[in-house]
């Protein structure tokens, strides 16, 4: 399986375009999904990695609260999106407003996913985990992990 890595920075343009980084653009494929990510950004998935998902949220109890919010937040925002010659993807208009997007967009890779971000809600993150990073390391790992 592919591991989407790294950080671009590209800009939006009026009509809602945006470049993906042409290393991402091999692995997503022509068509695949894009959607309302935590924590105020985009995911974008391969159509197979979506799939994978989808699969996984249809064995959740639909009895459950949080399983029904979460199917319908994650979703209802999905679209399926498709390259231009450009190699630009056009976001929709409630994508861009829930990940605050206004042009610089920040773009990474994040395993199996890529993440959009808005340039200022990913320095806020940045800047806000860097420090806790440590810490949230040694709760995720156990000592026999050595990173």
């Amino acid at each position: 399986d592919y591991m989407f890595i790294g950080e671009y920075h590209h800009s939006i343009d009026d009509k809602g375009r945006l470049i993906i980084p042409s290393k991402f653009r091999e692995e997503l494929g022509e068509k695949f999904i894009i959607t309302r990510g935590i924590e105020n950004c985009l995911f974008a998935y391969s159509e197979e990695s979506w799939n994978k998902i989808v699969n996984k949220l249809e064995t959740l109890p639909f009895t459950k609260k949080d399983a029904r919010q979460f199917v319908r937040f994650f979703l209802s925002g999905a679209s399926e999106a498709e390259f231009d010659k450009q190699g630009r993807i056009n976001v929709t208009s409630p994508l861009v407003t829930y990940a605050n997007i206004k042009k610089e967009c920040v773009v990474i890779g994040a395993g199996e996913r890529i993440e959009i971000w808005s340039k200022e809600s990913w320095d806020d993150f940045f800047t806000s985990a860097k420090d806790s990073m440590s810490d949230i390391a040694e709760n995720l790992f156990n000592e026999s992990v050595n990173i």
